[in-house]
């Protein structure tokens, strides 16, 4: 019998990426995105604000329980949704905009698993040392009690990281102290732990080990990316008609000229998505930008111009390969493309910020009760019943009162008691079961259908609201 071969893998495995340690204007660029974006996440819940008494005043709060936002000082209340609408739609003509621009400049410096992962090697590398260390200690195939000791005390720390993620994000939704108290204590809501746990998780997961295999086959960005850019968009792009042919290639012919390329591989041991720049564009590339940091850097030690790998557009390339300059950055970035997305996006924001300097402090809806449409009293009255809301949006208690106009004949009465005042405790909300009556004989009794305007008043301030609606007569 002859033995048959295997049947070829259709999947290949991961080679694990470990980035050599590189300095430049990008890195520094990228370490302080990385700082100051760290940085909100983790001590926004910690930030106070003082909304008054009986009110939460954590900064920012997504209070699911009163069913609230706050965001410093604004609130938002569930039926104003269209402002968080406006932000998203905000976002995504913003990453269009970015994207159009400078390529996915997004993805390089302010993506969460862009930053996390950063995040990561950093600890990584100061715990096992930089590339060449951390190669070795991957291909040593024996576990030794230092081999074990970096990975545990590595693993340690992104698992830290992960639960000090974990636990931020749960802080968004409760005030923070008393949060971090129960949480210590065990006295928590079973679905915070069940949320730090997630995140603990996946944070470790995606930033210690997956990472680049998010951005490649998770992430449908770098798939969509495509439609947002042209030939003038500006991304990190190799001068091959400058470099080559490179000088350690063994196709150069004895005295031939050579380019500035020397492959040293600078390039691709500090690209954190494992691949080289020079095979031109690739759906991997997060346009980072380490690359030119690390062959900026080799150019000033062998005397040679910077700019061999460079933020640049293809329009470009066409131009120098013919002898030509580059164009200034202000006219990749000033393109009628661009100009539309700014356009778009600025017109949602000035309008989300317009909505919310004219949205009122007290609102109100009535709900006519239909059944039944109108009751007849003892005295051959005719009553109507509608069911009144009333949101008071103030940060302290309000007295508010409540009134119609119409017909003249027509009088209200609120359920449960006398007076057509309404008390209400400061950013609250409360329903009201309210009477319009007419006497009999009336216009508004005999006829179909009488058109109402219900008023309330802010006898603070003297504010007002009102809401229409219709008063059932016999008639109808």
């Amino acid at each position: 019998m002859t033995e048959t071969s295997p049947a070829p893998s259709l999947y290949a495995a991961r080679e694990p990426i470990f980035p050599r340690r590189v300095s430049g204007k990008f890195r520094s660029l990228k370490w302080v995105i990385l700082a100051v974006t760290l940085g909100i996440y983790y001590l926004l819940p910690w930030i106070r604000w003082d909304r008054g008494p009986n009110l939460p005043d954590q900064a920012v709060l997504l209070d699911l329980a009163g069913r609230r936002f706050y965001f410093f000082w604004i609130e938002i209340w569930p039926h104003e949704f269209y402002f968080v609408a406006g932000l998203l739609i905000m976002a995504g003509l913003g990453l269009f905009l970015f994207t159009s621009a400078l390529g996915r400049v997004w993805c390089g410096y302010a993506c969460p698993q862009t930053v996390w992962t950063d995040l990561f090697i950093l600890v990584e590398r100061w715990i096992e040392g930089d590339r060449n260390a951390r190669l070795r200690l991957h291909r040593q195939e024996k576990w030794d009690f230092r081999k074990a000791r970096l990975r545990v005390t590595k693993w340690t720390v992104w698992l830290l990281i992960g639960l000090a993620t974990g636990g931020a994000w749960v802080f968004y939704f409760a005030d923070a102290p008393t949060l971090l108290r129960d949480l210590v204590t065990l006295q928590a809501a079973p679905v915070a732990y069940i949320t730090m746990g997630i995140l603990t998780g996946t944070t470790f997961l995606f930033g210690g080990f997956a990472r680049e295999q998010i951005c490649v086959y998770a992430c449908p960005w770098p798939r969509i990316q495509a439609a947002m850019m042209d030939e003038e968009t500006l991304t990190v792009g190799y001068r091959e008609w400058r470099g080559e042919p490179r000088k350690h290639s063994d196709e150069v012919k004895s005295g031939e000229p050579m380019g500035d390329c020397i492959d040293c591989m600078a390039c691709v041991n500090v690209c954190p998505m494992g691949i080289d720049i020079r095979d031109g564009q690739q759906l991997e590339c997060i346009t980072c930008a380490l690359c030119i940091d690390a062959c900026d850097d080799v150019m000033e030690k062998i005397g040679k111009p910077r700019g061999l790998i460079d933020y640049m557009a293809l329009s470009d390339e066409t131009r120098e390969k013919k002898g030509g300059s580059p164009r200034p950055i202000w006219h990749h970035i000033f393109r009628p493309r661009v100009i539309m997305y700014t356009s778009l996006w600025s017109i949602v924001g000035a309008g989300l910020i317009f909505a919310l300097f004219i949205r009122p402090e007290i609102e109100m809806t009535v709900a006519p009760v239909r059944n039944p449409t109108f009751v007849t009293m003892s005295d051959g009255s005719i009553r109507n019943t509608y069911d009144v809301r009333l949101l008071n949006k103030h940060g302290d208690y309000r007295m508010f009162r409540l009134f119609i106009t119409g017909d003249s004949t027509l009088r209200v009465q609120l359920e449960g008691t006398p007076y057509q005042t309404i008390h209400m405790p400061a950013d609250t909300t409360q329903l009201q079961r309210v009477y319009v009556i007419t006497p009999p004989g009336s216009a508004p009794a005999e006829a179909g259908l009488t058109d109402v305007r219900f008023w309330v008043e802010d006898l603070t301030t003297g504010d007002r609201a009102f809401k229409d609606s219709t008063f059932n007569g016999k008639g109808n």
